[in-house]
């Protein structure tokens, strides 16, 4: 039931490729941006797209099942939970962000398959 607590599932397009590290403590971490598009039509009955930008983040096996199978334009279905984490800025004002960390993901492209 907790899973249920904190749980998103997104299904887009990579902005970039996977950036992909193999940490000091040999785990594996992967980011990419993920795009998102909504449709809709305005009051002159004009469709809009409107776009919403993502920042995706999986570690061990799953980072690196992301890292050889996705790239810029991938499609995929990723699912995780919201993380928010803070930071510091030169200034010293405290910064907030939020990013999703997967555990797992489908990849719709052909050349993943099968998989």
């Amino acid at each position: 039931m907790n899973t249920l607590r904190n749980n998103v599932q997104l299904v887009g397009h990579l902005g970039k490729d996977v950036e992909f590290k193999a940490l000091d403590s040999g785990k594996a971490l992967a980011k990419f941006s993920l795009a998102t598009n909504d449709y809709f039509k305005n009051a002159e009955n004009e469709k809009i797209q409107e776009t919403q930008w993502h920042n995706i983040v999986a570690w061990g096996k799953t980072a690196e099942l992301m890292n050889s199978l996705l790239s810029k334009g991938s499609e995929v279905m990723v699912r995780g939970k919201l993380v928010t984490r803070s930071y510091e800025d030169k200034e010293g004002q405290k910064k907030y962000f939020t990013e999703v960390t997967a555990n797992e993901f489908i990849c719709f492209d052909k050349k993943s398959e099968p998989f």
